[in-house]
């Protein structure tokens, strides 16, 4: 199997930003525990980080041939871009949403998720074990 990984705005920021709400583990290190699980699991991964909607909605695009699934952070798109919303409803793939802290228990803005109507799971507030579940989930799961 296949993984689109996509990490949203500001997850480049990782191990500096909020270290109380995200911990204190970098990008590249949850990157690291993404591929090493990946592995053990046999899937294959493509991971990237963007600050650009556009950008975001272009890997989407780019990896339609090649993906299986699709695991997202969107970030603070989340909350507002129906724009990558369409984009992974458009592209067909299945798709499973994550976040590293509880956006449920969060301020008020960041409760709502727009995205979260074309994926087909969420996964939140389990740190980088939510990248962990949601590989699971792309696996157990059939679309």
């Amino acid at each position: 199997m296949n993984i689109l990984i996509i990490h949203g705005p500001n997850l480049n920021f990782l191990g500096l930003r909020e270290p109380e709400i995200y911990g204190r583990l970098t990008l590249k290190e949850l990157n690291a525990i993404i591929r090493k699980y990946a592995a053990l699991k046999r899937v294959k991964t493509k991971i990237f980080q963007s600050n650009h909607e556009g950008r975001i909605i272009d890997l989407i695009a780019r990896h339609l041939n090649w993906a299986d699934r699709l695991i997202i952070n969107p970030a603070a798109y989340t909350h507002y871009s129906y724009a990558i919303r369409d984009a992974i409803k458009a592209s067909g793939l299945p798709a499973v949403e994550v976040h590293l802290s509880d956006i449920k228990k969060r301020e008020p803005f960041r409760r709502r998720s727009v995205t979260k109507a074309a994926c087909a799971g969420q996964i939140n507030g389990l740190g980088p074990i939510s990248y962990i579940k949601a590989i699971d989930f792309c696996l157990k799961r059939k679309f």
